[in-house]
């Protein structure tokens, strides 16, 4: 008898299940691409780059769903998530689980903000981003100001302005930018693709262009293949052609979205990977290894000596003073979460406009059309702007970690290549 009630009791459990199958990794990918593209419809920003189903994106077109159904929808699919049971000694399932889930998070605190709600700086970022930027003082940066002036070449003005003089000299003429830039492209590519399996076909086109809150940008279009966008509309220095091919080319975004298409999404099927939401988690890994992949490609003296033998000519500029230039932009580089304290101001609302550009220009070191600039752009992407210095910052202690005390160029790069591979969320990296 007892035999007959197990058996019958076993029955019925795979009658339910075959019924109501257990919710899956796969089915909660569906639902959050699909929501992903529901919310896109309320802000045109918010997808950044999707190679997915077409028949997906044009139901999502077709269907303006309301943002409090949008908000439930994503609460619902965060429960469901949190039902589906992953073995504990498998890391790459865990972390695709911990990657669904800050990820829908940052989704419903963007809805939020849709709807009106105004979280704090130091909120927005950590429910958008998954990580609280760091607090700077004025006397930090005037601090690291005061050094800064000891390099500069004596002259009248502020620090700011001396430094604006000393800069200009360094300026890509525009007739000579293309080539400079795509010089630049091939050093970083041929480097990176000694260290990184790309696919054959991959590849990117340079357009430049204008009237942008940003002065680089990389559309990922799917099937390995970028388009990247420079903003000419203020003047480019010698430094930023390196910074721009690595950043948005190799081993920066374009290798990145490459790898997550052909790693994740290819090879396993993880569907949450054919989109890319720009307001998530996501975006502080992308923007944190674009930035620290600039000196895995290019390490300082490597870095100094192809442009001091190759840009600098190629620009027409003189390259005796390469070091001088690179000396001050190694300390111009410490002031790097100054446009952090300037945005948490101006969104908070401690400072005005004219108070964020005073803060812009003196511990920024901006020009006032540089600074300009950087106010549309935190006007558009709010607290993103921590991802660059943040996201570089954690990058880094996480490569340097993972690499040991006396690495090899092959190992760091083999550790930045498992990461920007992975479904790897920024408070994985402590």
């Amino acid at each position: 008898m007892k035999l007959f009630f197990l058996f019958f009791f076993i029955t019925m459990i795979s009658i339910a299940q075959k019924k109501n199958p257990p919710i899956t990794l796969d089915d909660i990918a569906e639902q959050y691409v699909r929501l992903v593209l529901d919310i896109g419809q309320h802000d045109p920003d918010y997808v950044d780059a999707y190679y997915g189903r077409g028949d997906w994106q044009e139901s999502a077109k077709k269907m303006k769903y309301q943002l409090t159904a949008l908000l439930d929808r994503t609460e619902a699919i965060i429960t469901r998530l949190k039902r589906v049971r992953v073995p504990k000694k498998d890391v790459l399932l865990t972390l695709r689980k911990s990657y669904l889930h800050k990820q829908l998070t940052a989704a419903s605190a963007k809805i939020n903000m849709l709807m009106g709600v105004h979280y704090s700086f130091n909120d927005e970022a950590k429910k958008l981003y998954d990580a609280t930027p760091p607090k700077y003082s004025e006397t930090h940066f005037k601090r690291i100001l005061r050094d800064l002036d000891k390099f500069l070449p004596a002259g009248t003005g502020t620090v700011s302005e001396r430094y604006q003089q000393f800069r200009n000299q360094f300026i890509i003429p525009k007739e000579k930018l293309d080539t400079v830039f795509q010089t630049a492209i091939i050093e970083c590519r041929t480097r990176t693709r000694q260290f990184i399996s790309l696919p054959e076909h991959e590849s990117f086109v340079v357009e430049y262009v204008n009237n942008k809150p940003w002065s680089g940008y990389n559309w990922y279009k799917g099937n390995a293949h970028s388009i990247i966008q420079v903003n000419t509309d203020l003047p480019i220095f010698i430094d930023r052609a390196v910074d721009l091919a690595a950043h948005e080319g190799y081993p920066g975004h374009h290798v990145y979205n490459v790898l997550l298409e052909t790693e994740l999404l290819r090879k396993k099927g993880w569907m949450e990977f054919c989109i890319y939401p720009l307001f998530s988690p996501q975006s502080l890994i992308a923007e944190g290894s674009a930035n620290y992949g600039i000196e895995v490609v290019l390490p300082d003296v490597e870095r100094l000596n192809f442009e001091k033998n190759t840009l600098f000519p190629l620009a027409g500029l003189d390259a005796s003073q390469a070091e001088h230039y690179y000396q001050i932009q190694s300390l111009f580089g410490k002031l790097a979460y100054a446009g952090n304290e300037a945005a948490r101001g101006y969104l908070d609302g401690t400072f005005d406009k004219e108070q964020t550009l005073h803060w812009l220009t003196t511990y920024a070191l901006f020009d006032s059309a540089r600074a300009e600039q950087r106010i549309r752009f935190i006007e558009k992407y709010r607290s993103y702007v921590i991802n660059y210095n943040l996201g570089q910052d954690l990058v880094r202690g996480y490569v340097e970690k993972k690499s040991g005390k006396k690495p090899t160029a092959a190992k760091r790069w083999s550790v930045f290549g498992e990461l920007i591979s992975s479904p790897r969320m920024p408070s994985d990296l402590k």
